[in-house]
């Protein structure tokens, strides 16, 4: 596990699924590593001994529309890779665990209870020479019993419209380009809005600052320190967001996860559902 002062044990460390790759690559369920990038082929190349690859983009999205699995579908997505709902789950992904902590907030918002982010992610793992493998492990199937889906986590539309009424703290977790509308998206990336700019009254607190430069987080009181210089405390609703929701999630673990705020939502719509609207208020600008 991780040595730190965190709110939550959720965070495990490379040595530690160094440790018990027995365990992930057994066929028994009690221990399952899943790979989540926003597709597969970096995966294909090498990966963790036993872990599961999930695509992001075709595996964890509503195919038809723009939203995350039913619950339907996420069980039955679980239960073909031999994950149980008793099942401890480690995931991680590129980009310092970007798509990893988007699937850790989908599994809570379905209710599952044992589920871990290794620190630092797949980019750690490889800097850090623990052992790969281009194997893909092939699990037998079991059934998979998804509960909820918990809410109390997930922001919509009229949540955010909310917050700006009533001065709730709104994350930002954008580059300060994309928050002040200089750019629709991270270079490179497709760019879903019409407009840019921020959500009035947003902080601009970026994914990156949550992060070491190894991609491992922050201890409990450097991020206690991150979000309370802003004004983000443990004293009201905070709702975090990015683009497409997955950079967000960063923000949504560090904050209800890492330090234990009790009240914290992922606008997973983000900024392709904000900056498309009809008539939603944006501001541009740095918001200083």
């Amino acid at each position: 596990m991780v040595d730190d002062d965190y709110a939550n044990d959720v965070l495990v460390s490379a040595d530690w699924v160094e440790s018990n790759l027995d365990e992930f690559e057994s066929d028994d369920p009690g221990y399952r590593l899943v790979e989540v990038d926003v597709d597969t082929e970096a995966y294909d190349e090498e990966h963790a001994p036993g872990a599961i690859g999930f695509n992001w983009e075709t595996q964890l999205q509503d195919q038809t529309q723009r939203d995350i699995l039913s619950k339907e579908d996420f069980a039955t997505l679980l239960g073909e890779h031999g994950i149980s709902e008793d099942s401890t789950v480690v995931l991680y992904g590129d980009n310092s665990n970007w798509f990893a902590a988007y699937t850790y907030w989908q599994f809570k918002y379905f209710g599952h209870e044992d589920v871990k982010i290794l620190d630092g992610g797949r980019d750690y793992w490889l800097e850090e020479g623990y052992p790969t493998t281009d194997e893909v492990p092939e699990f037998d199937s079991v059934n998979y019993t998804a509960r909820g889906p918990f809410e109390s986590i997930r922001a919509y539309r009229d949540d955010v419209e909310n917050a700006i009424e009533r001065g709730i703290p709104l994350v930002d977790v954008r580059s300060p380009e994309e928050f002040s509308g200089e750019i629709l998206a991270p270079p490179g990336l497709q760019e879903t809005a019409q407009r840019g700019g921020h959500v009035p009254g947003a902080q601009n607190i970026s994914w990156a600052a949550t992060v070491q430069e190894d991609g491992r987080f922050k201890s409990e009181e450097e991020l206690a320190e991150l979000y309370g210089d802003e004004g983000v405390e443990n004293d009201q609703e905070v709702v975090t967001y990015c683009r497409i929701g997955e950079r967000s999630s960063i923000a949504w673990f560090a904050l209800s996860e890492l330090l234990g705020y009790d009240d914290v939502t992922n606008y997973d719509g983000s900024w392709t559902e904000w900056g498309n609207l009809v008539d939603a208020p944006i501001e541009t600008g740095s918001g200083e």
